[in-house]
């Protein structure tokens, strides 16, 4: 599909959306009324039953058939309310989405972790750049298409809500789980563009989840593994952490996730996760930010949580903060069994019990699970693959394009000139050096694996005399672009030394990464490009063939040389 079609046929799509949403009321608003299907199942449910609609479990399709045989067990023994879906793929999910909808008497909300779309968690699907590299981005229009795009999928392959977006302010650079995953540094850019991102799936008509409430920006621990401690003040994290989450609320998110952190300005109780904790969940999301929608905890069985509140305990306590949604618990049965056991002791109240499910019931009535319907099972990769889709994602690339140094010298690179394109980081020729080849006809490729030694940059350096220009691609080969990417001492002596000649270069990696690279910032041009995706690369070549003017603007500080909001 060509540009021209692409953007009468995005058009049309927010037009479309825009119109069914000014018809239906969101669901914040549909709390408020009165319903008859939620009534009827409601009252339908014994108390275990209604217990066991707060938990959800997890779902895979690229594990065993006796794995996706428990879990239809579960759904039938234990009467869950839902389903988190990780791996996987779109036609297998869907398959199983109809056999678990069958086994089960209330439906089930389908949800999962897709912050860059279906590719965050399945195979054969679109992945989205980034959210920093989407921090980039100058305006919000494309966030909001991407938005409506995530929704189409997800609707496509029955899933009804997404835990997404990440609202966290990722101020912090040793972040080793959030990073990449967050807008920025920023507190206005991280709500502008999460919501942006929220407005455009909720309204595709997906529930979303904003998180990781009150914000998990500033740790350097990851809470699988630990629980991490916030000592900030509550004034700080009032004016900081949660400001996001207060914008993005007034607009009406319908779901909020809650982190596996400790924070004792806002609950002093030694160990205490703010998942467990009262204050935090109910005193302070839904009294003081007023927040009225779905509470989701963050997974139950992260270290994080259950370190200090084991056997249970922790799904117990989960409830009497003020979750109404559990999501993947040790044991999801000793679960239900322990809260009913906490309601006849009067640890918990039924009634917060009830308020919880009825919010997950309309949840269900709001994504259409009250009309009961079968998945159609044929061309499933297909239809979550569009053309319109992929074509936005290559246009958030380009717009995330940012120009740390050189947009005058990257002019100066003639076509005919004999040309060194050189790719750091890999041992095979990329995309970026194939796109630029086709450009630079007068060029020759060489590749440095991340482990070259001085041996092989020797040789290289030798070839470098017969050429006129450089251009250089660090690439990160990692599947997920965090910190800490490594090379060898030797490359990193040749990128300083590159950097004093006449070498542009391009940086396919989390700009976290080029405070390790000295002398970086004296090289003729320098591009952040933010990931290895192919998307990435092919932007960054119409950068250095002058087809494509960066606009993009660095979401972060990394350090002097590279600060928030550089770009050319």
């Amino acid at each position: 599909m060509n540009i021209k079609l692409l953007a009468i046929a995005t058009l049309t799509a927010v037009a479309s959306f825009t119109t069914v949403n000014a018809q239906q009321k969101s669901y914040i608003e549909s709390l408020s009324e009165p319903n008859e299907w939620v009534d009827s199942v409601f009252n339908k449910l014994s108390r275990r039953g209604k217990i066991a609609q707060m938990f959800f479990v997890r779902g895979l399709t690229n594990s065993t058939k006796a794995y996706e045989d428990s879990i239809g067990r579960v759904i039938q023994k234990e009467r869950i309310g839902g389903i988190v879906f990780f791996q996987g793929g779109p036609g297998r999910q869907a398959i199983l989405t109809n056999k678990y909808q069958n086994l089960s008497r209330v439906p089930l909300l389908m949800t999962s972790d897709g912050e860059w779309g279906l590719g965050m968690r399945l195979d054969s699907t679109i992945s989205y750049p980034y959210q920093m590299a989407l921090g980039a981005i100058q305006g919000t229009d494309l966030i909001y298409k991407m938005g409506l795009e995530v929704a189409k999928d997800y609707k496509r392959i029955g899933m009804h809500m997404n835990l997404a977006p990440d609202v966290d302010v990722n101020n912090n650079a040793k972040n080793p789980v959030i990073n990449y995953r967050s807008f920025g540094e920023n507190k206005y850019n991280v709500a502008t563009k999460g919501a942006a991102y929220m407005k455009g799936m909720q309204d595709g008509g997906l529930l979303v989840s904003i998180k990781h409430f009150p914000g998990h920006g500033d740790t350097d621990v990851d809470s699988h593994y630990d629980l991490p401690q916030l000592t900030f003040t509550k004034e700080r994290l009032d004016s900081l952490e949660i400001f996001p989450f207060r914008e993005l609320i007034m607009q009406g998110a319908s779901g909020v996730m809650i982190a596996h952190m400790n924070i004792p300005s806002l609950d002093a109780t030694p160990n205490m996760p703010s998942t467990l904790s009262k204050p935090i969940v109910t005193g302070l999301l839904k009294e003081e930010l007023g927040f009225r929608g779905l509470i989701i905890s963050d997974a139950m069985e992260m270290k994080g949580v259950v370190k200090h509140f084991k056997d249970g305990e922790a799904d117990v306590m989960g409830i009497i903060a003020g979750n109404d949604i559990l999501e993947l618990s040790e044991n999801s049965e000793r679960a239900i069994r322990l809260v009913r056991r906490a309601v006849r002791s009067g640890r918990i109240s039924m009634e917060q019990i009830d308020h919880s499910v009825k919010k997950i019931l309309m949840a269900k009535y709001y994504a259409g699970l009250h009309q009961r319907g079968t998945l159609d099972e044929r061309n499933v990769a297909a239809e979550v693959n569009r053309p319109e889709s992929h074509a936005l994602v290559q246009q958030l690339a380009d717009a995330s394009m940012t120009m740390l140094k050189g947009r005058e010298y990257i002019k100066t690179l003639a076509k005919g000139k004999r040309t060194a394109i050189i790719s750091i980081g890999t041992p095979k020729a990329t995309t970026f050096q194939k796109e630029l080849g086709a450009y630079y006809k007068n060029s020759v490729f060489f590749t440095l694996d991340k482990n070259a030694n001085a041996n092989a940059v020797a040789k290289v350096l030798r070839e470098l005399n017969l050429f006129d220009q450089v251009i250089i691609g660090i690439h990160d080969s990692r599947t997920r672009p965090g910190n800490g990417m490594v090379l060898s001492a030797d490359l990193k002596m040749f990128i300083k030394d590159m950097s004093k000649k006449n070498a542009a270069f391009a940086v396919f990696a989390n700009p976290y990464n080029l405070s390790q690279w000295a002398g970086l910032e004296n090289s003729k041009a320098l591009l952040v490009a933010y990931q290895k995706e192919d998307f990435m690369q092919k932007a960054a070549a119409k950068v250095f063939t002058n087809e494509l003017i960066a606009t993009g603007r660095l979401p972060i500080s990394v350090n002097g040389f590279y600060k928030y909001g550089d770009g050319l």
